[in-house]
Formats: C-alpha cells, sequence, structure tokens
C-alpha cells in the first residue's frame, strides 16, 4: 500500500503570499494612474484658460454697395388670349404646332365654311332683285313728277310713288347687310393669332363640332417677350420706392431662381398697384423684362429684388462676423497684441454674405469670422489661415503621450534578460530532481529501483504568477515599472525557494523508499543462501521525471 504526503505547508504559504503581492501590486498601480491623471487634468485645466484661442479674422474695406429689397415673385405673361370659335361648325384643320412660337395674324384652324357661302349666294341673289325694284321704282316717280307739273295726275299718286321708292331703298340696304353678314361668317371660319407669342396646348381635335358658346376656349397663346413679374412689398417699403419713382429714377429689378444662386433676367419697375393689400399688409408691384432668349415663363416662381440704391464707400464687413446679443448688435475686433475685444456696432443694410457698419467700426480693423462663439471680452487669440489651421496649444505634446501610452511596455524580467518567474521556478525544481535521483541510482546500485510515478498520478506544478504588465499613460509610466521591477525581486527568489524545497523533499523520499527496499530483500532470503550481488545494470542516469513541488510518489504494490 502506498502512502501519499500532505502537501508541505511552506508551498501553500509561499501561494499565498504571491498573490497578496500581485494584488497589492495591482492596487499600488491603480491608485498611482488615478491620482497622476487627475493632477493631470487640473493642470490642462488651469492651463486652458490662459491658451490664446485659435480664431478666423478679416479686415473691414470699404466698397460700393447696392441695396435690395427681396420679395417671392411670379412670371406672368404680358397677355393671355384663349382663342374661341365664333361660329358654329365642323373644325376642319389645326394648322399649328403645340408649343409652336406665333405671330400675330397667323391662321391657326379652319371651321367648314360651306354653309355660310350659300349663305352669301342667297344674299346676293336678294340684293339683286331689290336693286331692280327700286330702279323700276325711281323711273316711276321721275314720270309722275313730269305729269304732276302738266297737272294730269294727283299729287297723292305722286307721294305714293316716291314712298315705294324709299321702301325698296330700305330693303336693298338689308339684303347688302345679310350679304355682308354671310361673308363675316366666312371670315370668322378662319381662326387667325390675336397676338405674338406662345402657343399652347389644343383642347379639339379635328373633326370636332365647335359652337361660339363652347365654354373652354380652343387654344391659348401666351405673349412671353416682353414677360412680367409680379411682386409684392411690405407696406413699410413703399414710401422709399414712390419718393424713387415721383423722382423719375428708373428701378433696375433682378429675377434670381429659387436659390436665389443664378441670375435669371433683369428687367426693370413698370408699375406698382393703386392700393395695400389689407389681409397682408403688402402691395404688389410690377417689373418688365424683354426676355428675347426666354429666360422665364409664365407662372414661374423666382425671387425678385429691387435695387433701392447704392451705397458708396461704405464699410463692410462679413456677416458672419456680426453677433447679437442681449446688449444689440457686436463684434470681436482683434488688436495687434492678439486680444480679441467685444464692441458695439450699428449694422446697416445686409446681403450677398455681407453686412455694412455704420457706426463703431474703423476701416482696416480685423473682425473674428470664425472662433467667435467661444470668446470672451479680452480673451487672447491666435490668428489661422482658412485651410491651414494651426494645431492648438499642446495638441502635439497630448498625440505623443496618447501613443506612448497606447504602446504596451515590456515585462520587468524580460528587460533585463533574465526568464520570468514562472520559467526559473520550474528550471530550478527539474534540474534539481534530476539530479537527486540520478545520485540515488549511482550509489545503490544493488538496490531496487524506487518506484516510479505513474503518468495519471502527475500533477502540473505550481506556476508562479507573472509580473503584471503595466500600461498606463505616460503620467504614471515611472510608478509602474518601478511597481514591476520590485515585483520581480519579491517573486523570483520565492520561487526559487520553493523550487529548492520540493527538490530536497523528493531527494529524501528516493532514499527512505530504496533503504526500505533493501531491507525487505534481505528478510525474504532463505537462510544458507547467498546473497545475489549480482546488480543490476547499473543506468547511465535515472530517468527524468518532472517530480511535483510539495508531492511524494507512490510505491507499486
Amino acid at each position: 500500500m502506498s502512502e501519499t504526503a500532505p502537501l508541505p505547508v511552506a508551498s501553500r504559504k509561499t501561494k499565498w503570499l504571491l498573490l497578496a503581492l500581485v494584488a497589492l501590486c495591482l492596487a499600488a498601480g491603480g491608485g498611482a494612474y488615478w491620482y497622476k491623471a487627475a493632477a493631470n487634468a487640473a493642470k490642462q485645466a488651469s492651463n486652458g484658460k490662459n491658451r490664446p484661442l485659435p480664431v478666423v479674422v478679416a479686415e473691414a474695406k470699404a466698397q460700393d454697395v447696392e441695396v435690395f429689397l427681396s420679395s417671392l415673385g411670379t412670371v406672368t405673361p404680358q397677355s393671355t388670349v384663349t382663342v374661341r370659335s365664333r361660329v358654329d361648325g365642323q373644325l376642319m384643320q389645326v394648322l399649328f404646332r403645340e408649343g409652336q412660337m406665333v405671330k400675330a395674324g397667323d391662321l391657326l384652324l379652319v371651321i367648314d365654311s360651306r354653309p355660310f357661302q350659300v349663305q352669301l349666294a342667297q344674299a346676293d341673289g336678294q340684293l339683286r332683285r331689290d336693286r331692280a325694284l327700286l330702279e323700276n321704282a325711281r323711273m316711276d316717280l321721275k314720270r309722275y313728277a313730269e305729269l304732276m307739273a302738266q297737272g294730269a295726275i294727283a299729287r297723292q299718286q305722286y307721294d305714293t310713288q316716291q314712298s315705294l321708292v324709299h321702301q325698296y331703298e330700305g330693303t336693298v340696304a338689308t339684303d347688302k347687310a345679310t350679304a355682308d353678314s354671310a361673308r363675316l361668317q366666312i371670315t370668322y371660319s378662319r381662326i387667325t393669332a390675336p397676338v405674338s407669342g406662345q402657343v399652347g396646348l389644343r383642347q379639339v381635335d379635328p373633326g370636332n363640332m365647335v359652337h361660339a358658346s363652347d365654354a373652354n376656349g380652343l387654344l391659348v397663346v401666351n405673349q412671353i417677350a416682353p414677360i412680367n413679374v409680379v411682386f409684392t412689398l411690405p407696406e413699410d417699403q413703399l414710401p422709399k420706392v414712390l419718393d424713387k419713382l415721383r423722382a423719375g429714377e428708373k428701378l433696375r429689378v433682378d429675377a434670381y431662381d429659387r436659390e436665389q444662386t443664378k441670375k435669371l433676367a433683369q428687367g426693370e419697375l413698370f408699375s406698382l398697384d393703386n392700393q395695400i393689400d389689407t389681409s397682408t399688409g403688402t402691395v404688389k408691384l410690377k417689373a418688365t423684362f424683354a426676355n428675347t432668349k426666354g429666360e422665364l415663363y409664365p407662372n414661374q416662381f423666382v425671387n425678385a429684388k429691387l435695387l433701392l440704391e447704392v451705397l458708396k464707400d461704405a464699410i463692410v464687413v462679413p456677416a458672419a462676423a456680426v453677433q447679437r446679443g442681449q446688449q444689440g448688435t457686436y463684434l470681436y475686433v482683434v488688436s495687434p497684441e492678439g486680444v480679441a475685444n467685444a464692441r458695439n456696432v450699428s449694422v446697416g443694410e445686409s446681403g450677398d454674405g455681407q453686412s455694412v457698419i455704420l457706426k463703431g467700426l474703423a476701416l482696416g480693423e480685423k473682425v473674428v469670422v470664425d472662433g467667435a462663439d467661444r470668446l470672451r471680452d479680452g480673451s487672447p487669440v491666435e490668428i489661422k489661415v482658412p485651410g491651414g489651421k494651426k494645431p492648438e496649444a499642446g495638441a502635439q505634446n497630448a498625440t505623443s503621450q496618447n501613443a506612448t501610452a497606447q504602446t504596451p511596455e515590456q515585462p520587468a524580467d524580460k528587460a533585463k534578460g533574465q526568464p520570468t518567474g514562472q520559467t526559473a521556478g520550474q528550471t530550478a525544481g527539474q534540474t534539481a530532481s534530476q539530479a537527486a535521483a540520478h545520485q540515488n541510482a549511482t550509489a545503490q546500485p544493488g538496490a531496487a529501483r524506487g518506484p516510479v510515478a505513474k503518468p495519471e498520478d502527475r500533477k502540473p506544478a505550481p506556476v508562479a504568477k507573472p509580473s503584471v504588465k503595466s500600461s498606463v499613460k505616460s503620467d504614471a509610466k515611472a510608478d509602474a515599472k518601478a511597481d514591476a521591477k520590485a515585483a520581480h525581486k519579491i517573486q523570483t527568489p520565492a520561487a526559487g525557494t520553493a523550487a529548492k524545497t520540493d527538490a530536497t523533499t523528493s531527494a529524501h523520499t528516493n532514499a527512505t523508499t530504496n533503504v526500505s527496499a533493501e531491507h525487505k530483500a534481505k528478510a525474504e532470503q532463505k537462510p544458507g543462501q547467498k546473497p545475489d550481488h549480482k546488480p543490476d545494470k547499473q543506468p547511465d542516469a535515472a530517468p527524468k521525471q518532472d517530480v511535483q513541488a510539495g508531492s511524494q510518489p507512490q510505491a507499486r504494490p
């Protein structure tokens, strides 16, 4: 029966000691890192108050500024005509192409005129008949006048004949009107363009019957050259416009697209409405444009800008430099010493990204355009150029510190060129065990070999905890390295001591086992029998085995 020896008390104490040391190192490193990080944050916060802030500046300059009154407008044709038929009949021909530009008098549609030609022929026949009767009545009236002068007829007969002549004259006049009416109907059967402009989509196709009483017309013609733009202005701005018109000035009007980025056309103010719309408080104005190239289209949405006046040599700054607060409008002026000072100013007209400064700023002074949101009155600034920004103070050092902190440090053991605590302890223990086993086998060649531990009985040697890698920032780097070196100095002797203790225990156990086996062999020897002094073949070396620290090999039964 094999007996198992309990684990040495020294080995367990060493294990707990190592764990305590590792925990202590971790706590010390974490505390040092937290303390250094808090100190650096406080230091950076205190230094940031006096650090110059990067800003973009612009110089106040003098230039001519155009003052515009802007509003939304709608393009309207100079004239819009809905063409309708003036006679009833069948539509025979359509002589235009939809969307075509036509001139006044161009033939567009043809209606069947044969019924009107028949009416004209009837009116002409009736007119000839009535004319013949009129001529006969006039001849009789002439005869009656001669006879009455001779006293051959009564006065009454002459008057009756004269009245008959007048009746025939009226009938002839009626016949002429009937013939003219028939000719007019024939003229109406040929529809021409009333104005020059663009033809829209036709409403009726050839072959359909059209009537003068139809609600919808046959087509629409819009006169687009010239063309108008109708826009509105608030009633507060009306006196300025009226003063210019009464002085006989022609005000320029520019039409821009919806995004106000592209100028479509340029015209002039034509007229304005005679009353203010009470529901909106605005007045309508109309501007006319030549529109020779067709830039404007009927019912198009545009932004109308009315040029009211031009300010000569006005002080202008970018509109982004003007700030608004409780004290009104102000801006930051940068002094030659690099200090930003807040200054109240009076702002005039603004447009196209520029603002006119009426009061509070001199020509050539530098104002802050970008970065004003972080400024205070008297803040130091650093002027930077757009597109080539300078790094802020301390940014380069912070970047290098972050890069160093993100690179993992090498273990203290490797830095000194020595193996780690785990490798040193295992190597020392294995070397001592192998030397003790070889010594026992050589000193007692005749004795039975000591029991060999089975592979399943082997247990892994206790592994010492490796040194903790510290990955701290540059501010706690020195403290972390010192802690790692101290841990290495304490751990390496402890591992060597544990290995030596395990080797001594293993050697003592092997020697005791060999002596017990020799005594057992002598007791079993029969009386008078010579002991067999033939020793077994001496091995060159004891088999190499991994002797576990604090464990005793078991003898085979």
